[in-house]
């Protein structure tokens, strides 16, 4: 088979540098974000708004250039903006899953640009438990909670 031989790359595009996401972050990683995605699309069962994980760019200012970046979690209600394989609004939530080679970009810069393109609520989540909910108040993000210890928190229903 043709397929069997090409490599699934992940890459994200920022600030005109494409960021080569692979290998893929380990097992773990995958079931948070399982786990996160399953509660998140049961809570929005009767909504207009969908939920994607690992699977659709985010281009963080369409206008300006072809930037983009994939996020473990997104929330998306404007469904006009949906083009292909990208989203070209403004998600309702982000959340991105650490992984040790995304850790600090996550951290920071995405965290940013989530920030200034107006994403309204982001989490920082650990594949070990903890979890930063980050909340948009004023066109900044101020940390609303956050559980540094695993089962001290029940994810949205």
């Amino acid at each position: 088979m043709a397929f069997a031989n090409e490599e699934h790359r992940k890459q994200e595009k920022i600030n005109g540098i494409v960021y080569d996401m692979s290998p893929s972050p380990g097992f773990r990683h995958g079931i948070v974000n399982g786990n996160i995605f399953a509660s998140v699309k049961a809570g929005l069962k009767n909504s207009l708004c969908l939920a994607f994980m690992e699977n659709l760019d985010f281009m963080y200012h369409p206008e300006e250039n072809d930037d983009y970046l994939v996020p473990d979690i997104m929330i998306v209600c404007d469904r006009s903006q949906l083009k292909g394989g990208s989203y070209r609004g403004v998600p309702k939530f982000i959340a991105e899953t650490l992984s040790p080679s995304t850790a600090k970009k996550d951290k920071t810069e995405k965290k940013d640009i989530y920030e200034n393109a107006g994403v309204r609520e982001y989490w920082i989540v650990s594949p070990q438990g903890s979890l930063e909910i980050y909340y948009l108040e004023n066109e900044r993000y101020v940390l609303a909670e956050s559980y540094p210890e695993p089962n001290t928190y029940s994810l949205p229903k």
